[in-house]
């Protein structure tokens, strides 16, 4: 390069590629453009892309993404990933994937509500017929069956009522009729429960939560079990152009290392603070699987490894006005939405990541005027126990 001006030598730095040794992690190509030595091969690769097939734009294919990837692809049990912007992206990307115009879908009546308006939009857009059913009785679902059912989509545990989907069952049903399920793992994680163990065809996560871990990253991602379905969803990702960064998908996949202990970790907490909470006079119900009032606890013990998650919601005697007071009373733990980090967070779900909902949808969901949303972080849990008890002292 010495025989450049100092200004072309500026754009073209040393690539520094090393050897006799290798990165103890994989490094952040934050570049989104590979060269090549020969247009032949460049060409091939651009004329039949895939993930693997040699990389030269990185929204078909990153290396620091693709390590994400595979890793979460490995833990959920899938044949591969890919990863996505946000949840919401991994969501719309699947959906437009899977479904045409015309098609049916029975999906729960307790969804995160942006799924619920993302189901509802599409079917005043596309004409789709949905279905909403409990979750919880197999036979509902084959009552639901129709010659262009299309989809069974359902949440391993439901926000904000951590209602648990007998998924082994309401699969089997789906399985027998050739309708493919697909599941949001993204509150159970693979720690706690792998959905195409038992039948799901595709995995979703809100990458966001517990596997970025620390309120830091916003992502996305799913795991097939068929290469041609991953396939087909990857193809729809190139469309939609809702890919992850590779900072973004690095973070990732630092959060992986450390998901086990900080998912069983918040289980924990969460178990003893439901059973602290389920015996205060100003909590009328505590929705917890782990709990064995839970309508689904014998379903959670069948599913779940280890825990019951890190998410729980009360519903506090006084409706919205409680609910109010508890949330602006505590002290340590933080008013604001989103879960799945290390610190320990509340919420009201009716004005918040339900508003969309009408007042038949939300009681459908079984959310209230007075229902409150913990997702519990990583701390003490007696410093959680004591704001949480002085701050409804206060409803």
């Amino acid at each position: 390069m010495e025989d450049f001006h100092q200004q072309t030598r500026a754009v073209h730095p040393p690539v520094i590629q090393p050897t006799g040794a290798r990165p103890l992690m994989t490094p952040i190509y934050q570049g989104h453009l590979f060269a090549y030595e020969d247009g032949e091969t460049l060409a091939a690769a651009f004329a039949e892309p895939a993930q693997d097939s040699g990389y030269f734009y990185s929204r078909y294919g990153n290396p620091t993404v693709r390590t994400f990837e595979r890793a979460l692809a490995d833990l959920e049990g899938g044949c591969d990933g890919l990863a996505t912007g946000s949840g919401m992206a991994a969501i719309t990307t699947v959906l437009m994937a899977m479904l045409r115009t015309g098609d049916h879908v029975i999906a729960q009546s307790s969804l995160y509500g942006g799924t619920y308006a993302l189901l509802h939009d599409l079917a005043d857009r596309w004409g789709l017929e949905l279905t909403h059913v409990s979750g919880e009785d197999p036979e509902e679902v084959r009552a639901a069956l129709r010659p262009r059912t299309r989809m069974l989509y359902l949440e391993t545990i439901t926000n904000p009522v951590t209602q648990v989907a007998d998924l082994p069952a309401l699969a089997a049903v789906a399985r027998e009729a050739g309708v493919p399920v697909v599941v949001d793992n993204t509150f159970a994680t693979p720690v706690l429960c792998r959905p195409l163990e038992h039948g799901a065809d595709v995995v979703i996560h809100s990458a966001t939560k517990y596997i970025g871990g620390h309120s830091d990253v916003m992502a996305g991602a799913v795991v097939s079990a068929d290469p041609r379905v991953h396939h087909r969803i990857w193809s729809q990702v190139l469309k939609l152009g809702g890919n992850i960064d590779p900072t973004t998908a690095w973070l990732c996949t630092r959060g992986l290392a450390t998901l086990h202990m900080r998912v069983m970790r918040q289980s924990e907490n969460a178990l003893f603070l439901a059973r602290r909470l389920a015996g205060h006079p100003a909590v009328e119900r505590v929705h917890y699987p782990g709990l064995e009032s839970h309508p689904q606890h014998a379903i959670a013990r069948r599913l779940l490894d280890g825990g019951f998650g890190g998410l729980l919601s009360v519903d506090l005697a006084g409706g919205r006005e409680a609910g109010r007071a508890f949330a602006e009373s505590l002290r340590l733990v933080e008013l604001a939405v989103s879960l799945g980090g290390t610190k320990t967070l509340v919420m009201h779900p009716a004005s918040t990541s339900h508003r969309s909902l009408d007042a038949d949808a939300l009681a459908a969901a079984g959310i209230g005027a007075g229902t409150v949303r913990i997702a519990v972080g990583v701390e003490h849990p007696d410093d959680l126990w004591n704001d949480l008890e002085q701050a409804l002292a206060k409803v």
